[in-house]
């Protein structure tokens, strides 16, 4: 046997909860959470939780000619600070689920199955729980399912209350009903829907914002809110994927822009051809109070907050003007707020894709 330079031997050898992964509390928590996954499930979807991979029927999509597979990957950024700080687990992964399919539904894609991935810095079964009945939940909210994912501890990495949560989504359209750019013409209209307040986007600045201004306490109460400080900043991002799909079976539609990290402008740039221009007036919406009280405790400049937060718009659909009807009377029936708020006409030189033009509403 090798000598070991004197090296006084431990009392015991060296273990995986030593180093601090309870893989009890990891069973635990499957166990808790099995539930909320069985409530976001399809008719496609083969086994259950606890296998190596989700499995999915594909024999589905022989219904469609040329089916195309969508894919889109995300996270709820800085939000989850917010959750932690809370002690509120059960609405984050509304976001995650919002930012993952209402990307995926953009191109015309219906969101099919999610997967998720938890990681923490030490398992609290109830609370991984809780983050899972939220995903689950979005996913009865998109009509898709959620078929897997993954719980990690990294003790020594994060702290014992820290977490982080990201998922992957997949989508299928038909070739022949993509979305984007390449539908869109002059004339078109543009329909802004309503967000459900700042979304997942946005948080590092309204963080810095309020951890550096004087008396913003989560626990605090804002009369032009009607609820405290921290409510309004964990309302879950609004799940667009079944009406932005409703629109597409009623109506035509050209494109879809989701908006988040950027702002309105960045992200409507996307599905904007190079000949074109959109037009959006300020005038038509008039922004939730949360994006007010971001620029007046921060003395944050308007086009700051419009480069990084949504401004009360969360969906875009580019529409022709003969849609638009129709597309507003589907989008009220289903109880979102919509509007026309701008147009597509031909880019002069020098003209942005998107401009803004004057003042918000009220």
């Amino acid at each position: 046997m090798p000598e070991t330079s004197g090296a006084t031997p431990a009392a015991s050898g060296a273990s995986y909860a030593a180093a601090g992964v309870d893989i009890e509390a990891g069973d635990r928590a499957v166990d808790l959470m099995k539930e909320w996954v069985r409530k976001a499930s399809r008719p496609e979807v083969v086994g259950g939780i606890g296998g190596f991979a989700g499995l999915f029927d594909a024999s589905a999509l022989k219904r469609y000619e040329r089916p195309l597979l969508a894919t889109a990957t995300d996270g709820v950024g800085t939000k989850v600070d917010i959750a932690r700080r809370m002690g509120v687990y059960d609405t984050i992964g509304h976001d995650l689920v919002g930012m993952v399919v209402d990307d995926l539904v953009v191109c015309g894609a219906e969101p099919l199955f999610m997967t998720d991935y938890i990681c923490v810095g030490k398992v609290h079964p109830e609370r991984i729980a809780a983050l899972v009945k939220g995903v689950a939940e979005g996913c009865v909210l998109a009509g898709c399912a959620l078929v897997g994912g993954e719980t990690a501890e990294h003790p020594g990495l994060l702290g014992p209350d820290d977490f982080d949560i990201a998922g992957a989504g997949t989508g299928v359209v038909e070739a022949d009903q993509l979305l984007g750019a390449d539908r869109i013409r002059t004339g078109d209209a543009v329909i802004a829907i309503e967000s459900s307040g700042l979304h997942s986007n946005g948080y590092s600045l309204v963080r810095h914002v309020l951890n550096e201004g004087d008396g913003w306490e989560l626990d605090r109460q804002i009369p032009e809110l009607g609820r405290t400080l921290g409510e309004e900043l964990l309302e879950p991002t609004r799940i667009y994927a079944l009406d932005c799909l409703a629109l597409t079976r009623m109506t035509e539609v050209h494109a879809f822009a989701h908006v988040t990290g950027g702002g309105l402008a960045s992200n409507l740039a996307r599905v904007v051809p190079d000949h074109l221009t959109v037009t959006v007036d300020r005038g038509s919406w008039v922004p939730s109070p949360i994006f007010g009280l971001v620029g007046i405790a921060g003395r944050v400049e308007r086009s700051e907050l419009e480069r990084t937060l949504n401004m009360g718009v969360g969906m875009v659909a580019v529409v022709p003007q003969e849609s638009v009807d129709v597309a507003l009377s589907v989008l009220d029936d289903r109880d979102v707020e919509a509007w026309v708020a701008g147009e597509v006409t031909e880019r002069q030189t020098g003209d942005p894709a998107v401009q803004l033009i004057g003042d918000y509403a009220g």
